[in-house]
């Protein structure tokens, strides 16, 4: 495909050189795996080269598998084995394909409690492996611990029947993430509100921490994703730290217990009642960065507080830009948000200053798929099935434009996010997978 250029309005500032990040990421999962859905780092960076850089259902398709049931969760990969979660005659379920596609296992589980928003499913939360074991988890409430090799059932746990129901007023979104020794849920709903933690091999109860906050009505309502990395000793951080968003605060937790570290409020300055998140926050070296009210803001907390931080850490502000659904991504001091509209912007991410910002392919479809940073690439996919792939770091044209090194389709409903690995691009739709690739 030629190569085409997207005028844009460009903005460069000095910004010195990027701080090195503040502590080392996670190192239990190789870069060639994506282990879960936001990728080997937790950024939204994966490792490698040689991607195909533009598709269709007839060009760069290397196969394609029509899924039994519906779902929007981000596939899981580690070595040769892919785990997508999706609904079978009315079961929570799980499937294991190999990296032709070919199905090794399929594992029901409990009963499915189907989604009420269009775009979205009873299985929208994102499996998550360490190469042993695969832990997936549904909107019924149903947390399972699988054998990665055979699928079998290690113990399962269902959150609602064992901690209430579930009061959200749409369909569950959030996915479980592993510290080094717990499986962790973020249930941060309009109460009770929480955090819980798992053995990851025995599903025992490790510890359980309140999270309510006197956020107003769906405001105390969050469809996101916590991060656990590698906690910086040098800034008084645990050995591993959580960081959670949701009723219109940051909170950092000691991934050992739950206990709260510090929090960050003042993200819904107004009292806002309906400023329920669905992005999650994204660490760029020594910053928490958090999108928020719908995409209105983007918040950079830096690390290393204790107590209530808002006052003391709150490092930069944006209230003339943000994102509602997709979770920016981060790399070298710089951080990539996606709007829900389609614009791309480049963020310094020390001071929130803009580096580039330019206009993707629009229609009335909206992107909800997080962007990805691979191979000398972002790519970012678009609701009806449409990617495009940019070319990272920025190259400006003469012309002032951004360059598009491709674009790619696949012509089906798309919320998960791009899978990335070893050259590879899985992309799972509503009712299928597709591995795109060059042959």
């Amino acid at each position: 495909m030629r190569q085409r250029y997207i005028p844009f309005r460009v903005s460069l500032f000095s910004v010195g050189i990027w701080a090195l990040l503040g502590c080392l990421l996670p190192t239990c999962a190789s870069a060639d795996n994506w282990p879960n859905w936001r990728g080997p780092s937790l950024d939204g960076t994966a490792a490698g080269s040689g991607y195909a850089v533009s598709w269709s259902p007839t060009e760069g398709i290397l196969w394609r598998v029509a899924l039994p049931g519906l779902g929007a969760s981000t596939p899981a990969v580690w070595g040769e084995r892919i785990v997508v979660t999706c609904a079978i005659e009315g079961k929570d379920a799980a499937i294991c394909l190999d990296r032709t596609g070919k199905q090794l296992w399929r594992r029901d589980l409990g009963v499915e409690k189907p989604g009420k928003h269009k775009k979205a499913t009873g299985c929208n939360p994102s499996p998550v492996t360490d190469g042993k074991y695969v832990w997936v988890y549904y909107k019924s409430g149903e947390l399972a611990c699988l054998d990665l090799a055979e699928g079998s059932v290690v113990w399962k746990s269902n959150l609602q029947e064992q901690f209430g129901e579930d009061t959200l007023w749409w369909d569950l979104g959030t996915s479980p993430v592993l510290s080094m020794r717990a499986v962790i849920v973020a249930v941060m709903q309009s109460g009770p509100s929480y955090l819980v933690a798992f053995d990851r091999a025995t599903g025992a109860v490790l510890w359980k921490q309140s999270r309510m906050m006197d956020a107003p009505e769906e405001a105390a309502q969050s469809y996101s994703t916590p991060v656990v990395i590698p906690g910086d000793i040098t800034k008084g951080e645990p050995a591993e730290i959580l960081f959670a968003l949701g009723a219109d605060h940051v909170t950092a937790h000691d991934a050992a217990t739950g206990q709260e570290v510090w929090r960050a409020g003042g993200l819904n300055p107004t009292g806002h009642k309906f400023f329920r998140s669905i992005a999650s926050p994204v660490v760029a070296g020594d910053f928490v960065i958090a999108p928020y009210a719908r995409g209105q803001t983007i918040t950079a907390i830096r690390r290393g507080g204790k107590g209530n931080v808002t006052e003391s850490h709150v490092a930069w502000v944006r209230t003339d830009l943000g994102t509602d659904v997709p979770t920016p991504a981060a790399q070298d001091g710089r951080v990539v948000v996606c709007t829900d509209k389609g614009s791309i912007e480049c963020l310094a991410a020390a001071t929130g200053k803009t580096l580039w910002r330019g206009d993707l392919p629009k229609n009335r479809n909206a992107y909800s798929a997080s962007p990805v940073i691979v191979g000398g690439t972002i790519i970012v996919t678009r609701e009806d099935g449409e990617s495009s792939v940019l070319e990272w770091p920025l190259a400006i044209a003469d012309n002032g434009a951004f360059k598009v090194l491709g674009e790619g389709t696949v012509g089906e409903m798309t919320v998960a996010t791009p899978v990335c690995v070893d050259g590879r691009i899985f992309l799972r739709t509503h009712d299928s997978l597709w591995c795109i690739g060059k042959k």
